[in-house]
C-alpha cells in the first residue's frame, strides 16, 4: 500500500520560512518523480515544484520560484519543500504527490498518481 506522509507545516510570520517532508512507503521512490501542490479552499489544487526522479532537474511555480526549493533523498525515500520569504497568500493545504509515467515534470494534478493527505500552512502577516 503506497503511503505519503507529508510534515513540517505550521504557523509562520510573513518573511519566515519553513521546510516541509513528504515520506514515502510501499514504491520504488526512486522511480517517481515527485510534486507538490497547495490548495486554498473554494480554489483549484495548484502546481507548486516538481523533481525528477533522481533530482537533478527540478521546476517551479512562478509565484514561488526563488523563494522555495524542492529537493529529494532517494536513500530516504524522502522529498522536502524549503520554503522562505513566506508570504500571505503562500497560506494553503500543501500535498506532495508522486507520477509514475510522465516522462517530464508534470505540472498537471491529474497526472499525478499517488497522493498525502496534505499539511497546512497559514503564514500571518
Amino acid at each position: 500500500q503506497v503511503q505519503l506522509v507529508e510534515s513540517g507545516g505550521g504557523l509562520v510570520q510573513a518573511g519566515g520560512s519553513l521546510r516541509l517532508s513528504c515520506a514515502a512507503s510501499g514504491l520504488t521512490f526512486s522511480r517517481y518523480t515527485m510534486g507538490w501542490f497547495r490548495q486554498v479552499s473554494g480554489k483549484e489544487r495548484e502546481f507548486v515544484a516538481a523533481i525528477s526522479r533522481s533530482g537533478s532537474t527540478t521546476y517551479y511555480a512562478d509565484s514561488v520560484k526563488g523563494r522555495f526549493t524542492i529537493s529529494r533523498d532517494n536513500a530516504k525515500n524522502t522529498v522536502y519543500l524549503q520554503m522562505n520569504s513566506l508570504k500571505p497568500e503562500d497560506t494553503a493545504i500543501y500535498y506532495c504527490a508522486a507520477d509514475f509515467n510522465t516522462v517530464w515534470l508534470a505540472t498537471k494534478s491529474s497526472d499525478y498518481d499517488y497522493w498525502g493527505q496534505g499539511t497546512q500552512v497559514t503564514v500571518s502577516s
